[in-house]
């Protein structure tokens, strides 16, 4: 009997961490897109006023302030292309943690940048998730 016991918590968990998977590749779709094409729509993914960003080192706290510095980076275009997502369910309020590496390629440069990314998403009431941090980083050398 313990077996059994053993058996269907395992197939919970694996459940479980499919839907994890399947959130956090929606998300990372879903923002990457936003970013690349409408990045002022990127609002509508963080918290006013909780959100934290770290962008290079700098610090940025709600949903308009992040929004601001994403929006002033000095390229109005650019292309994410995401190399590897791994995620991790985090926390008894079923947050989710998003681990993100790829390539960011800016008009007229010949070589795409390295980026590494973490979000750490929440779950609302409603069952939706938002960023509540976000630590971003270009990966020289």
């Amino acid at each position: 009997m313990k077996m059994e016991g053993e058996t269907e918590e395992m197939k919970a968990m694996a459940q479980v961490q499919q839907q994890v998977e399947e959130v956090a590749k929606a998300f990372v779709a879903h923002y990457y897109y936003l970013f690349d094409n409408s990045r002022a729509s990127l609002v509508s993914l963080y918290n006013e006023p909780n959100s934290m960003l770290s962008f290079e080192g700098q610090k940025f706290q709600g949903a308009n302030s992040i929004v601001a510095k994403l929006s002033s980076l000095p390229f109005e275009q650019c292309k994410h292309n995401i190399s590897t997502i791994d995620c991790q369910q985090s926390g008894p309020a079923n947050g989710i943690l998003v681990f993100v590496s790829g390539n960011l390629q800016l008009p007229g440069e010949e070589h795409p940048l390295r980026f590494s990314q973490m979000f750490h998403l929440l779950a609302t009431p409603e069952g939706n998730f938002y960023v509540q941090n976000d630590i971003f980083r270009l990966n020289y050398g």
